[in-house]
């Protein structure tokens, strides 16, 4: 049982689950503009738990699929599966699990959220292999962290907006454009064993000015979902603060300095989406 436990902690670690951050702010985003409020909290939690679940199965899956890459990158060589701290066996289990509680939890919401479950499985699945076969990766993590908002919408009403696809197509460039800066540290490694991505086939400055372009299109996109809304002064002031932090990611990190990757990936991406969610939700919840 110790072992279990044990193993698990360092499953959790391994996937940095704490980093669900990423994502959910912007499903509970599509949640509040979906009930026009807050919606059930039933719904809620449920909404919750698919989004924890389908994360933590889709980055297990990840480090499975990339084991012995990551044993090869000197970056990642001691990632807990390439470093034997954990066995492949345990974390296929973890995925396996963590599937089952994702297909439960679109159960609990409604007909349509479980017959399209295998398909948002799909896509966050299938990503982990994209980086074999196109430069453009980074644009299907995109998609797999921005058919949350669609996802949470569909929880809610059981039915499907397509305004609600403007927001999923604001997630899928602000990740891939995070994402492209990210695989910029993994340029020299990444041509050497033939990998894709935006860095490796057109180089690390094109690659700065290509995350620049989808960060500006996020905010366009965000400026768009204002509108078709009909959202008002707090959310508007909501966007400026996200374009605000954007600006400043990007000037904490250059081609030739990357040593706050980390800050900019993590921390800053991780407040992005918290405020945006918070001047929506509160946007919403005033007009009411």
């Amino acid at each position: 049982m110790t072992s279990l436990w044990k193993s698990t902690v360092v499953t959790l670690e391994m996937i940095k689950w704490e980093h669900s951050i990423f994502a959910l702010p912007f499903a509970l985003t599509g949640a509040v503009l979906a009930a026009n409020g807050w919606p059930a909290l039933r719904v809620l939690g449920w909404i919750i738990v698919c989004m924890v679940a389908a994360r933590s199965a889709a980055m297990a899956f990840n480090r499975l699929a990339d084991a012995r890459l990551d044993a090869a990158n000197p970056r990642t060589a001691m990632r807990a599966l390439p470093a034997g701290a954990l066995s492949e066996r345990f974390v296929a289990g973890f995925v396996v699990v963590s599937i089952g509680v994702f297909v439960l939890g679109a159960w609990m919401l409604n007909p349509l959220t479980l017959k399209l479950s295998p398909v948002a499985l799909a896509v966050v699945l299938l990503y982990s292999y994209m980086k074999r076969v196109t430069r453009w990766s980074h644009l299907v993590l995109g998609l797999a962290l921005g058919i949350a908002p669609a996802a949470a919408w569909i929880a809610v009403n059981g039915s499907f907006d397509v305004r609600i696809v403007v927001l999923t197509g604001a997630v899928l460039l602000w990740v891939g454009g995070f994402d492209v800066l990210y695989a910029c540290q993994d340029f020299e490694h990444d041509r050497k064993v033939g990998l894709n991505s935006v860095p490796q086939a057109f180089g690390i400055d094109a690659a700065f000015w290509i995350a620049r372009g989808m960060h500006l299109g996020m905010l366009f996109l965000l400026g768009w979902l204002i509108v078709l809304f009909g959202l008002g002064k707090v959310a508007v002031i909501g966007v400026a603060l996200v374009a605000i932090l954007l600006l400043y990611e990007h000037s904490i990190i250059s081609p030739r300095d990357m040593r706050r990757m980390n800050a900019a990936f993590f921390t800053l991406n991780g407040i992005i989406s918290v405020v945006f969610f918070v001047f929506v939700a509160a946007d919403v919840l005033l007009r009411r």
